[in-house]
C-alpha cells in the first residue's frame, strides 16, 4: 500500500482522514482480519497481510479503508506452502 495524500489537504481534513484511518486499522487487527502490518523504511508505504474467506472479503476492507482513495495498492494471494512448519 503505497499512500499520496494531495499536497495542498488541509491540515484539519488530513488529521481527520489519519484518525479514521488509524482507527478503522485498528479494528481490523483486533479482529484478526489485520494481523500483520509492517511500514516500509523511508516511504508512506506499508506491507500487510489479510487473513479474510475470500477476495470479496477482502476487497470489501480495503475499499472502506478511508485512505483508499488515495492509495495504489497491490495485491497478491498467497496460499499455505506445503513445505511449512
Amino acid at each position: 500500500m503505497d499512500v499520496r495524500l494531495p499536497a495542498g489537504m488541509d491540515s484539519s481534513e488530513r488529521a481527520d482522514i489519519l484518525a479514521k484511518e488509524k482507527a478503522y486499522s485498528q479494528e481490523l487487527q483486533r479482529s484478526g482480519k489485520w494481523p500483520h502490518l509492517w511500514r516500509i523504511a523511508g516511504e508512506y508505504a506499508n506491507v500487510s497481510i489479510f487473513d479474510v474467506a475470500d477476495n470479496d472479503e477482502l476487497h470489501d476492507l480495503l475499499s472502506g479503508l478511508p485512505l483508499f482513495p488515495f492509495m495504489d495498492l497491490t495485491v497478491t494471494p498467497l496460499a499455505t506452502h506445503p513445505s511449512a512448519i
